[in-house]
């Protein structure tokens, strides 16, 4: 990945919130049936190696996890708190208009070599920890216990278990470090303008520059 030093972000513990935060995984693989990239929801497991971690679960139809037995290493991309933002916002804009358009977001990035997992006590401690992780936030939690056993052996059969234990991790967490202190919060000022949508990426960007500076 492009990394300008101002955008780094190699604090593990930083990267592994921002997957938990945002756990909708673009997982990538070369394989013999040339490049193939799904999204799957993933989970972080922070202690089961010196990186974390990643399980998911792939549909036994999707032909990718057979990709997964093949190759060295795959990579997952995970997409956190990203959006426009205009030229407008800047107070370089009302000094010289010499300003362009651009983007800010957050985003990590994992590379490792995959484990197929067929075992039906991971399979299970999988769904019900994928689902904890989402439900728990919920007034009237649901659970895969919910659901009747029979069904849900039927659906544990259709799916495989994917591990892959993290070799190398990136993060990058473009929040407008480059920019002048002004500038910056013209960027905080027009987030919060959009509302709730953008109070996530003003507060980014506020304590991004505040690393800066």
């Amino acid at each position: 990945m492009y990394q300008p030093p101002a955008f780094r972000e190699d604090r593990l513990s930083v990267q592994h919130e921002l997957i938990r935060d945002y756990p909708l995984g673009l997982l990538v693989t070369a394989g013999p049936a040339g490049l193939l990239a799904n999204p799957y929801p993933v989970l972080i497991d922070a202690a089961a190696s010196e990186n974390g971690t990643l399980r998911l679960h792939i549909a036994r139809a999707n032909p990718q996890w057979r990709e997964l037995e093949t190759v060295e290493e795959c990579l997952v991309v995970f997409q956190g708190p990203q959006d426009y933002v205009t030229p407008s916002w800047y107070a370089t804009k009302r000094d010289t208009g010499k300003v362009v358009p651009t983007w800010n977001y957050a985003t990590v990035h994992a590379w490792g070599r995959p484990r197929i997992v067929n075992d039906d006590a991971w399979l299970r401690r999988q769904l019900d920890d994928l689902t904890a992780s989402r439900e728990g936030r919920r007034a009237e939690p649901w659970a895969v216990d919910d659901a009747p056993s029979d069904f849900v052996a039927a659906q544990m059969r259709a799916i495989v278990g994917v591990e892959i234990p993290i070799l190398r991790i990136e993060g990058k967490w473009k929040m407008s470090q480059n920019r002048p202190e002004a500038d910056r919060h013209g960027v905080i000022a027009g987030f919060r303008e959009a509302g709730e949508a953008g109070e996530v990426l003003a507060a980014l960007v506020a304590a991004r520059g505040e690393r800066t500076t």
